[in-house]
């Protein structure tokens, strides 16, 4: 069969923080892609803002590098799991995987969840043990690991044969063996290696076109772009086709433009053919799984499969008293509108009007990837309210259903006791349980997906740090009953709008816990930290101490409090009960009840407590 040895489709996948993008970063630098000018930094691949403060990669994106002659079509995919569905779309498009590894972590949950993906695929394998300079490096365990994970995952014989690459991708270096020694400041092992074990597309460019979209872009000139892979046949700028419908309808459209890759460029190409990776404009609806044709020949690739969203939470326009201060766009129409382009590009997120003109109820794959949606819209100047985030229940074969997630834990044995403690108050099922020689014990477990939300703070806070805690969505199994999970104290809520002062909080920091700082504004019905008790506490912290003219017998002490907590966007969305809410703007994130005014929400739980013992009687 004929192929086209010009080109090579790979995708690097790992697990988060195992140096994919950094690799691909060396791969960029070390072929014969850019020119000796090019400064491209570090981690240029994570063009985002958040993916370079966060670390993470979370879109896919594609680059493409020249060496000695051919070119390497990669791709970069994220390794958090809320953004899995990306990876397994970039499957559909390449022809082998570089798998890097950790050496000396090893092979993680995520490693695990996107190896899967590529062996369901068949593709061909290159293992990369990732780091190979670290303290503590084991790499020929940590082969051994990976075997073991691919006989585990039902490899075939041919993918039991995957050869390995050993890297300092940090340093630039790699080699064929596992002594740190053996290492040189080149990436030639790997593109060898690529060039040597991964097959070259099949060069069917004569018969009719097939070209899937796997990836969506969004550009305000041209629109909604796609982006995916040429299968069959060849596509030029001009062309009249057919775009086959998820529904099973059909579209025609003329293809306006067609953008190749390379190094850092998306560069505008006239004609493109079987196994290119390209992107196309021209239809504005165009969406992920749709296949392009000829029009006088429609004939669909099977459709890609996108993981359905597990957790929602209720987006709303910002009433709060400080409405406007900080934000540029405040507005429903605004906030709609921006929610809707991000549709554009995100398809694993879903937006549902609701009965009220000012709310919506968006979906998403986990907390990680509804935070940074949230992230995302504060730093363009948008002021939102957001609800807890809730688990998407599911009605499968008739028994109401919720997401379960396979959880991994690496922790050092003192604290192994208080993990598994603390996961089975949270429902969770303990799978496995091995400890190692140097004391680390590792935990699997099956966990609802609702009594893990907000265990992440509290679990770094139970190993002061030392533990590390990954999960991935497995299924969906029939609910829980009598069990709701959350945060088990109340709120101190301010009575009052103001200024707090060191006074105020200091009369009030036996009940709890401070979450502002002194000089910090505050409204009626804003929390303004987390009691010591079960139930809600009303409090003021804008009072000012009265002066007088008699002088005080410690006149000398100055006033001093407790350092307050502050917290984090996810730690916050974690904090929250069903009557709360966070107020996000560009500068500021705000707990707060729903309803503000501190006698209504009285009223309001009065009625909750009659209603519930009605309900018991």
């Amino acid at each position: 069969m004929k192929t086209r040895d010009d080109i090579r489709n790979v995708a690097i996948i790992a697990h988060v923080d195992h140096g994919k993008t950094t690799l691909v970063n060396e791969l960029l630098k070390q072929s014969d892609t850019l020119d000796e000018h090019t400064n491209i930094g570090d981690r240029a691949m994570d063009s985002n803002a958040i993916e370079k403060e966060r670390g993470i990669t979370i879109l896919s994106k594609n680059t493409a590098v020249k060496y000695h002659g051919k070119q390497i079509n990669i791709l970069d995919t994220p390794g958090h799991a809320d953004f899995g569905g990306e990876v397994e779309r970039i499957m559909k498009m390449v022809d082998g995987v570089l798998l890097v590894v950790d050496a000396f972590e090893g092979t993680m949950p995520q490693t695990r969840f996107v190896l899967k993906k590529a062996l369901e695929q068949h593709l061909t394998p290159i293992v990369v043990i990732n780091k190979i300079d670290r303290e503590g490096a084991r790499p020929e365990e940590v082969v051994d690991e990976v075997l073991d994970l691919f006989i585990e995952l039902g490899a075939d014989d041919s993918q039991l044969e995957f050869p390995v690459v050993y890297t300092s991708a940090v340093n630039g270096t790699s080699s064929y063996e596992s002594d740190p020694t053996t290492q040189k400041h080149t990436m030639d092992p790997i593109f060898d290696t690529i060039l040597k074990t991964i097959p070259a597309p099949i060069d069917n460019s004569e018969e009719p076109l097939q070209f899937q979209v796997a990836m969506l872009d969004y550009n305000e000139f041209v629109g909604r772009v796609g982006i995916g892979r040429v299968f069959r046949g060849q596509i030029k700028v001009g062309d009249q086709v057919t775009v086959m419908k998820l529904d099973g309808s059909q579209k025609n459209f003329r293809v306006t433009k067609l953008f190749g890759f390379f190094g850092l460029k998306r560069l505008e190409i006239q004609k493109a053919k079987a196994g290119d990776l390209i992107a196309v404009s021209g239809m504005e609806d165009i969406f992920v799984g749709e296949t392009v044709c000829p029009v006088d020949h429609p004939d669909a690739l099977p459709l890609l499969r996108i993981d359905p969203p597990t957790l929602q939470m209720t987006f709303k326009t910002n009433d709060s008293p400080f409405v406007g201060r900080e934000g540029e766009f405040v507005t429903a129409r605004k906030l709609e509108d921006r929610l809707k382009v991000q549709l554009h590009t995100d398809v694993s997120l879903r937006v549902e009007d609701t009965d009220s003109p000012d709310e919506w109820i968006v979906s998403g794959r986990g907390e990680l990837h509804l935070s940074i949606l949230i992230e995302m819209l504060r730093r363009e100047g948008f002021e939102l309210a957001v609800s807890r985030p809730q688990v998407i229940y599911r009605e499968v074969e008739g028994k109401l259903c919720e997401p379960f997630e396979n959880v991994i834990i690496d922790t050092p044995d003192e604290y192994s006791g208080s993990v598994i403690d603390a996961l089975s108050q949270r429902k969770a099922q303990m799978i496995n349980m091995k400890t190692d020689k140097n004391k680390q014990t590792q935990l699997e477990f099956s966990a609802p997906t609702r009594g893990l939300i907000g265990f992440d703070s509290e679990f770094m806070s139970m190993t002061k740090g030392y533990g590390i805690f990954n999960h991935t969505f497995a299924e969906y199994k029939p609910v829980i009953r009598n069990w709701e999970p959350g945060r088990r104290t109340g709120a101190l809520v301010s009575i009052n709008q103001g200024k707090a002062t060191t006074y105020a909080i200091m009369g009030v920091e036996d009940r709890g816990r401070i979450f502002v700082d002194p000089g910090t504004e505050v409204y009626e019905g804003m929390i303004v930290g987390e009691s010591s008790r079960e139930r809600d506490i009303s409090v003021n912290v804008t009072k000012g101490k009265n002066l007088t003219n008699v002088r005080s017998s410690n006149k000398d002490q100055t006033a001093m409090i407790r350092k307050p907590t502050h917290f984090t966007l996810e730690e916050s969305l974690e904090f929250l009960n069903e009557d709360e809410l966070l107020e996000i703007t560009p500068e500021s994130i705000r707990l707060r009840k729903q309803i503000l005014p501190t006698n209504l929400r009285e009223k309001a739980a009065k009625q909750k407590k009659i209603a519930a013992k009605k309900a018991d009687n």
